[in-house]
C-alpha cells in the first residue's frame, strides 16, 4: 500500500504539476501492459490507489469489493493493458507437479470470486484469471498459495 501510496501521489503530481501529458501516460501504461499485463491498474493509477484504500476499509468479504472494477469502465489505460493480460511477458504460472489443488489461491483471487463457474487459479478445465482483462495483478493468490506453486515470472 506505500508502495501503490508513493507511485500514485507522483504520478497525480507528475501530471497536474509539471503538465506532463496524458499520451506520456497512455505509453507508459501500454508498455507496462505489453510487459507485466495490468498492473498499472493496481500499482501506479492514482484512481486505483483511491480503489485499494476502500476496499481494505471492508474486510474480505465486503460489498466495496464488486465496485472494484467499475473504476476502470472509462479508462484507456485499462482497456488496453486488460487485452495485454493474455500476452504479457510476464504471467501468473503455476507448477501443477508442486500443486496440491487447496483452493487458497481462489478463495483469496476477487475474479474467481465474482465468477467462480469461470476462473479458476488450479482447476485445469476453467479459465486462468490471470489472463482475463479484468486481472490487474494483485498477486494476492501467488502469496496466497502454501507451497509456493504460484509464481509470477517470465
Amino acid at each position: 500500500m506505500i508502495l501503490l501510496s508513493v507511485l500514485g501521489v507522483s504520478l497525480y503530481l507528475a501530471i497536474s504539476k509539471y503538465n506532463i501529458s496524458l499520451w506520456y501516460i497512455l505509453a507508459a501504461g501500454v508498455l507496462l501492459g505489453v510487459i507485466f499485463g495490468k498492473v498499472f491498474c493496481r500499482w501506479v493509477c492514482p484512481m486505483g490507489l483511491i480503489m485499494e484504500i476502500m476496499m481494505s476499509m471492508g474486510g474480505d468479504d465486503s460489498k466495496i469489493k464488486q465496485m472494484y472494477q467499475y473504476h476502470k469502465i472509462g479508462c484507456p489505460i485499462a482497456w488496453i493493458s486488460g487485452f495485454l493480460n493474455k500476452y504479457s511477458i510476464f504471467r501468473i504460472k503455476l507448477n501443477e507437479d508442486t500443486c496440491k489443488t487447496c483452493g487458497i489461491c481462489d478463495k483469496k483471487c476477487y475474479i474467481v470470486a465474482m465468477e467462480p463457474v469461470k476462473y479458476s487459479l488450479y482447476k485445469p478445465a476453467m479459465t486462468k484469471p490471470g489472463d482475463s482483462y479484468t486481472c490487474s495483478k494483485c498477486l494476492k493468490c501467488v502469496a496466497a498459495c502454501p507451497n509456493g506453486s504460484l509464481t509470477y515470472k517470465v
